[in-house]
């Protein structure tokens, strides 16, 4: 599974104790995150992260093009809800995406844990329904 890792500047000691907590589920998987958040998940563990640029230098919007191509699986996204956001706008549209394919999106702790859960226990499953049923019809 393709697993997506971003967090506000303000939740990145959050992001980073949570990877560490679920390090054993996450080793599984293939993780991206932007720039300072892979870097900071990297430094505490030993998993492998593909970075994309920082968020406000269109980090959010890599991703975003991941999600619209149906190939990222999980993001979890620790948004600060209290610091307004300068690029407010890419985080909207990345959300926006999520819905449109159906993309699982936890946006706190609480929800990225049950997420996580379910990843733990194989529920992702019916994302490999996805992928094969895209791949046999030709569908991008």
């Amino acid at each position: 599974m393709n697993i997506a890792l971003i967090a506000h500047d303000r939740m990145k000691d959050e992001m980073v104790n949570f990877v560490v907590a679920y390090e054993q589920v996450f080793k599984e998987h293939d993780l991206f995150a932007t720039g300072t958040t892979g870097q900071r998940i990297m430094e505490s563990t030993k998993l492998s992260v593909f970075r994309y640029m920082s968020g406000p230098y269109g980090g959010d919007q890599q991703i975003g093009a991941m999600v619209a191509k149906n190939e990222m699986d999980l993001i979890i996204f620790l948004r600060d809800p209290l610091m307004a956001q300068p690029h407010e706008p890419d985080i909207s549209a990345l959300l926006r995406l999520c819905d449109v394919q159906g993309i699982p999106c936890a946006t706190n702790v609480a929800t990225a844990e049950i997420l996580t859960k379910a990843l733990e226990r194989g529920d992702f499953a019916w994302r490999e329904v996805v992928h094969k049923y895209k791949s046999e019809s030709g569908e991008k």
